[in-house]
This record gives structure tokens, C-alpha cells and sequence, in this order.
């Protein structure tokens, strides 16, 4: 069966034990299914893989057509993140347990690949967070830093401050003062990671819209909200000493008050391909074991 593909990036989880014999191997299958296979700089220098090309981002979103990534769900966004611009389809092959985008196992790499390389796949889109940080200052406003999100912006005190007073405006609107430990605007993506363990719900990756989620408030009054993903959540420090903001745990610390994080939706997707008959609704109950306590059906 003709490969749908030409030419597939790899990037790995490098730091994980055995890597370099696992993504050896998925180097050569994919060479067998006739794609040409470069590997990204980073994985390539950690783990030495000299018969194959290393490429930076630039070259990548450039020459491939494909991104395998093997890893986790930690190596999948930050993959999705350092691609967000090039639009490239992502396949997520997992070397421990079975995450919410890296479903393909290791032990079942060929059968699951071939098809899929020849174009048996479900494709997912997902939506990105796109944000930045700006301070005033005597010549009007400066732009700190800027940068995508996969699950979440967070921002929160830091470890040795007290809670920080955040006011909230959605969409030129506002919204609250919020004194907690921090504050979460997650994608629907991110609904199943931090926000979810902070008290936030679910939001299927069909839904267009956020999660806020307030960690830890002041007020048991402030709860977490649903909003539409057409505007900009913009989120300024009123009070709150050594503040930081998180990217998908990319940080940056030491905000001061006045500062404003912006937050908005990305004009990128993300592309995720998964094997013929993949179920959101499935990944669910196997990660959150919605299952475990339940008596199978028996006949009447």
C-alpha cells in the first residue's frame, strides 16, 4: 500500500530510558513504508541518531509533511507548540501508558502505523491559545513576551507570596477582581489538565470556548466559567508579589503589578491524527477510569 506521506519529522522524548533503541526502530519502519525521515535538531543530538537528518523547526514545517512524535502527551504539546505555524499533521505514539493525544502504543506500532501512513486515520483538529504579556511603561506599552498554549495559560502567585488580586475583562467586558492563588484559562484541550483537577469541567475539543477556573479562591463565590473563544480574555495583576504566567509551564516570573496577560485564540490548529475508529469519548473512560467499580451486563 502507497504511503499518503514523503517525508515525516520524528521528535522523542529523549530523556525517557531506552529511547534511542525505540526511536531507532520507528525510524526504520517508517523508511520501510518509503518515507524519508529526518529527525528535529534537538532529538537528534541527545540521542545520536547519525543515519538520519536533523532539522530545527524552520526546516521542518519547510520539508515534512509529517510529524511522528513518540513520547508522551508532555512531548506532543510541546511539539504542537514549537510547530503551531507550519500546520503539519501530528501522529502521537506513546512508550508507557496510552495519553489523551498520544494513542498509539509502542507494542502495536506497526499494525496501527502502516494503515494510517497510507491514509486510514481519523484526523482531529484542535484549537491553540495564543497570548502575550505587556507592561506599561513611559513610552506606552511594552510587549514582554509572547508565545502559543496547547492546554493553558495559568497565572498564579509565587512560592513563598500570598494570594495575587487578578481583574478579569472577557471581550473589552469586565468581569471580576479575583483574589485566589491564581487563575487558569484553558482550552478545551486543557479542560482534562490542570483546570480539571482545580474544580473545572470537561469541554469537548468540539466546543468553541475556554475554561476559567480560579485556583484556590478567596471567595467560594468565584467559580469556574464557560466562555465563547471570539475574544480576548485579558487578565491584569492588581496586587501580588513575585506573580508568574505559564505557557503550557513555559514561564515566565517576577510580574509585576499593572502587568497584563493577554489571551485570545490562535489563528493555528492543531492537527492530531488518530487510528480508524479513535473515540474522545473512550479516551475518557480509560484515563479517567470512568469504568473501574462497574458490573459488566449479563443476559437476561
Amino acid at each position: 500500500m502507497a504511503s499518503r506521506f514523503r517525508h515525516a519529522a520524528l521528535v522523542g522524548k529523549y530523556q525517557a530510558p531506552g529511547s534511542r533503541a525505540v526511536l531507532a526502530n520507528v525510524a526504520e519502519f517508517l523508511t520501510s513504508q518509503g518515507l524519508e525521515v529526518s529527525l528535529d535538531a534537538g532529538t537528534a543530538l541527545a540521542v545520536g541518531l547519525s543515519d538520519y537528518g536533523a532539522l530545527d523547526a524552520a526546516a521542518i514545517g519547510a520539508q515534512c509533511d509529517l510529524v511522528v512524535v513518540v513520547g508522551g502527551d508532555g512531548t506532543m504539546i510541546a511539539t504542537a507548540r514549537m510547530l503551531a505555524r507550519h500546520g503539519l499533521p501530528l501522529m502521537g505514539i506513546n512508550q508507557g501508558r496510552l495519553g489523551f493525544m498520544t494513542d498509539i502504543s509502542i507494542s502495536e506500532l506497526r499494525e496501527t502505523l502502516a494503515p494510517m501512513i497510507a491514509g486510514d486515520y481519523e484526523e482531529e483538529h484542535r484549537t491553540l491559545l495564543e497570548g502575550c504579556v505587556k507592561r506599561p511603561s513611559a513610552h506606552g506599552v511594552e510587549s514582554l513576551y509572547e508565545s502559543f498554549a496547547v492546554n493553558d495559560v495559568v497565572v498564579s502567585r509565587g512560592a513563598s507570596a500570598s494570594m495575587v488580586e487578578l481583574r478579569v475583562d472577557v471581550q473589552e467586558q469586565f468581569v471580576a477582581n479575583f483574589r485566589a492563588d491564581g487563575l487558569i484559562v484553558a482550552s478545551p484541550t486543557g479542560s482534562t489538565a490542570y483546570a480539571l483537577s482545580a474544580g473545572g469541567p470537561i469541554l469537548h475539543p468540539g466546543i468553541a470556548g475556554w475554561v476559567m477556573v480560579p485556583i484556590a479562591p478567596h471567595a467560594l463565590s468565584n467559580r469556574p466559567i464557560v466562555l465563547p473563544d471570539t475574544g480576548e480574555v485579558r487578565i491584569e495583576i492588581v496586587s501580588g508579589r513575585e506573580a508568574i504566567v505559564n505557557f503550557d509551564h513555559q514561564s515566565l516570573a517576577s510580574l509585576l503589578n499593572g502587568d497584563c496577560i493577554c489571551v485570545r485564540r490562535s489563528e493555528h490548529r492543531m492537527r492530531v491524527l488518530h487510528p480508524r475508529g479513535w473515540s474522545y469519548y473512550a479516551t475518557l473512560r480509560r484515563k479517567l477510569h470512568w469504568n473501574e467499580g462497574v458490573l459488566p451486563e449479563t443476559g437476561a
